[in-house]
């Protein structure tokens, strides 16, 4: 194994499944104890504990509810303690919305907003704090391709990851020079257990004809490619990056949405009489 973690503290935020849980996982196959965080799936968190701990690391699981800031503060104090501090935050925690913008009520907007940006906001400071104490630290925001493109229904979602792209940015020069550097990462389509759970009749063999057709790379993305990201984002390898986004959607964000069919050449004769050969 590659263990360019080795000796790292990280706690990962939603890691009691899918990209999150990976996440962990990979954080402890290069060399780091972990503290998984969940709020719902203890199996699944129970699970990544013990795998984590197979492969001779540290590692714990904490329970918090993202909509309660003493319970996010809890869960940050908890981790520093059983950790002995934290060199990384993978802030990966966040949950998905859509609703048409006219249907949306104030308690749907505060939910999404309190899980997916300020209990993220609010960890941070206590991470930081700890971090502060030895004058190094990476953090790793997860935001979203939503965060960067439109997609109809989903105003409120949208907003709090691209938030966490603004903050992320800022936060980033306010602490680069205190030694922690803080980045964004913005998977694109990833299959997790969401999508089977959110729409009906989902199923692998539709997923993939579908990223077939609309995706440049002609698929999806791995849990374990984002993963893999989080980890170099975190690690002395990403050591001169700072405050930036980083995309990783298969080409979905650089096509152009008015181009219907990127496969064939293009029937259209644009600069006819202009530019030369056309």
């Amino acid at each position: 194994m590659n263990e360019k973690m080795s000796g790292k503290r990280v706690l990962v935020t939603g890691s009691g499944t899918g990209i999150g849980r990976e996440i962990a996982l990979e954080f402890a196959r290069q060399g780091a104890d972990a503290v998984v965080h969940y709020s719902h799936n203890d199996a699944g968190a129970r699970s990544a504990v013990d795998e984590i701990r197979r492969l001779g690391r540290r590692a714990e699981a904490f329970k918090a509810d993202f909509n309660d800031v003493a319970q996010v503060q809890a869960l940050g104090r908890q981790a520093i303690q059983f950790l002995g501090g934290v060199d990384c935050l993978v802030n990966n925690s966040g949950i998905t919305f859509n609703q048409p913008f006219l249907k949306v009520t104030q308690e749907q907007f505060d939910t999404v907003y309190h899980v997916n940006i300020r209990a993220q906001f609010f960890l941070t400071q206590v991470i930081v704090e700890d971090m502060l104490k030895r004058g190094r630290g990476a953090i790793c925001n997860l935001t979203s391709i939503h965060g960067v493109s439109g997609a109809p229904e989903h105003s409120v979602y949208a907003g709090t990851k691209g938030a966490i792209i603004a903050y992320t940015r800022s936060l980033a020069v306010e602490l680069a020079h205190k030694g922690i550097r803080v980045n964004a990462l913005a998977p694109g389509w990833v299959t997790v257990e969401n999508y089977f759970k959110a729409i009906p009749g989902f199923n692998e063999a539709d997923a993939s004809r579908v990223a077939a057709e609309k995706i440049p790379l002609g698929r999806s993305g791995e849990k374990s490619e984002i993963a893999k990201l989080a980890v170099f984002l975190c690690s002395d390898d990403a050591g001169f990056i700072v405050g930036q986004t980083l995309v990783a959607d298969g080409g979905t964000t650089a096509l152009m949405s008015l181009i219907s069919d990127f496969r064939n050449p293009s029937s259209a004769k644009f600069g006819t009489g202009n530019v030369p050969g056309v």
